[in-house]
C-alpha cells in the first residue's frame, strides 16, 4: 500500500465532512461507552476489597434476619457478641450496633453514622487510636457518655486545628466528650465507613441515642478458616437457644462468612461488567454496520472514479485497499476520540461522586481494538465489491 492510496483515502473522506463524523459517532459513543464500563467494574472491585480488607478471612458477620423488612423483628442485640465466645472454634467477638445521626459541634451540624461498639470493635476491627483512647470495659459497664471519632469528622467538625479531644459534640441531641480519634483508614469496615463515623460505647448508643433504630451486627473469628462450617453450626445453636426460637421458627438472623461475602461481591461485579460490555459491543457493532451501509453508499457515489481509475491501470488490489482503507481510518479516529471521551469522563464522574469509577487500561485497548476489526469487518466486503467492478460498466454509470 503506497502514500498515493492513503492520502486519496483521507481526500475523499475529508470531502463529506459531516457524512464521516455521523459514520464514526457510532463507533465514539461504542468505545466510551466500552472504557466507563470497565471503570466501573474496576471501581465496583475496588470498592469490594475495600469494604472487606479489614475483615480477615476467618471473619464470621452475624445480622439480624431481615426477610420482612423490620430489623426489630430480631432479638439479635449487641450482648449477644459475648455469649459467642463460647462458641466452638471462635477465637474472638464483638457486637456493634449502627445508625445515623446529626452531629454538631460549634457551628457546625452534619449527618454521620453513629456506631455503638463494645470493648474488643477497634482492637478486631484492626482500628488505630491516633489520639486519646479508645472504648474500654468501664464505658460499656457505666454507659459513659464519650465518643471516639474518625479522620472525616475530624477534618469536618475542627476545621481550626485545634485538638479535639476533651471537646463537647452533640450526637442525636445528646452530649458527648471527644475521648479519642482514629487515625485515617480509607475504607470500610464491613459495613461501616470508619473515616465517616462517631463511634461510641453500645450501651450508651442503644439506651440514649440509636435504641431500636440501628441495625446490630456482630463480628467473629474463627481460629482455622477450615473451622468455618463448625463455628456457623455451633452460633446458629447458641444464638437460637439464647433467643428461644421454636423448633418450628426460622433463625431471626442470618450468618455470613467473610470469604463467601467477599467471592459473592467479586462475581457480582464481574456479572455486571459483562453483561454491559455485551451492550457496548452491540453499540459497536450497529455503527459497524453503519460504516458499511455509508460505505456502499460511497462505492455507488464514486462508481465512475472507480471506472477512471481502472481504466488507467488501477488495480483490484489499489481499490480494495482505497476502499477498505477508508472503513479502518473511519473505525480508527473514531476509536481515538471514544477513549479521549471515556478517559477524559472518568475523573469528571469521580469528582462529582456519581458512581464508583477507576481508570483501567483494559477499557481502552478492549475498546479501540474491537473498533479497527470493526472497521476491517464490515469495510471489507463493500471495498470487495468496488474493487471488483467492470471497468465498462463503471464508466457509463451516472
Amino acid at each position: 500500500m503506497n502514500w498515493e492510496i492513503i492520502k486519496m483515502a483521507f481526500e475523499s473522506l475529508m470531502a463529506k465532512k459531516t457524512r464521516t463524523f455521523l459514520s464514526m459517532l457510532g463507533i465514539i459513543i461504542g468505545v466510551a461507552t466500552v472504557i466507563a464500563v470497565f471503570a466501573v467494574g474496576q471501581g465496583a472491585q475496588e470498592s469490594v476489597n475495600s469494604q472487606f480488607q479489614n475483615l480477615s478471612a476467618n471473619s464470621v458477620l452475624i445480622m439480624p434476619n431481615r426477610g420482612r423488612g423490620f430489623t426489630s423483628s430480631s432479638k439479635l442485640k449487641t450482648a449477644d457478641a459475648q455469649l459467642l465466645l463460647s462458641a466452638d472454634h471462635i477465637a474472638s467477638a464483638t457486637g456493634a450496633i449502627q445508625g445515623n445521626a446529626t452531629v454538631s459541634y460549634g457551628s457546625t451540624d452534619k449527618s454521620y453514622s453513629v456506631v455503638g461498639v463494645d470493648q474488643n470493635f477497634i482492637s478486631i476491627s484492626n482500628l488505630t487510636v491516633a489520639q486519646g483512647r479508645g472504648i474500654e470495659t468501664d464505658d460499656i459497664d457505666n454507659k459513659t457518655t464519650v465518643a471516639v471519632i474518625g479522620a472525616t469528622v475530624v477534618a469536618d467538625l475542627f476545621t481550626d486545628g485545634q485538638n479535639p479531644l476533651g471537646s463537647e459534640i452533640t450526637v442525636g441531641g445528646k452530649k458527648l466528650e471527644v475521648s479519642g480519634s482514629l487515625k485515617k483508614l480509607g475504607s470500610r469496615v464491613g459495613m461501616i465507613s470508619v473515616d465517616s463515623a462517631v463511634i461510641i460505647p453500645s450501651t450508651t448508643a442503644e439506651k440514649s441515642i440509636l435504641g431500636s433504630r440501628g441495625q446490630v451486627m456482630i463480628t467473629t473469628t474463627v481460629d482455622n478458616v477450615d473451622n468455618t462450617g463448625l463455628a456457623t453450626s455451633s452460633i446458629t445453636a447458641i444464638l437460637r437457644e439464647e433467643h428461644k426460637l421454636k423448633s418450628t421458627q426460622e433463625n431471626d438472623f442470618q450468618i455470613m462468612d467473610a470469604g463467601s461475602m467477599v467471592t459473592a461481591a467479586q462475581e457480582s461485579a464481574k456479572t455486571m461488567t459483562a453483561l454491559l460490555t455485551a451492550i457496548a459491543a452491540i453499540t459497536l457493532l450497529v455503527s459497524g454496520i453503519g460504516i458499511m451501509n455509508v460505505m456502499f453508499v460511497t462505492v455507488a457515489e464514486r462508481t465512475k472514479e472507480i471506472g477512471i481509475a481502472k481504466a488507467i491501470g488501477g488495480k483490484q488490489s489499489d481499490i480494495l485497499s482505497q476502499f477498505l482503507l477508508e472503513s479502518v481510518i473511519l473505525s480508527m479516529v473514531g476509536g481515538i476520540i471514544g477513549m479521549i471521551i471515556g478517559q477524559g469522563a472518568i475523573p469528571l464522574i469521580s469528582y462529582f461522586n456519581l458512581i464508583s469509577m477507576a481508570s483501567s487500561w483494559t477499557g481502552p485497548i478492549i475498546g479501540f481494538t474491537f473498533s479497527v476489526l470493526v472497521g476491517i469487518f464490515f469495510g471489507f466486503y463493500p471495498a470487495w465489491q468496488a474493487s471488483r467492478l467492470d471497468p465498462v460498466d463503471a464508466l457509463r454509470s451516472e
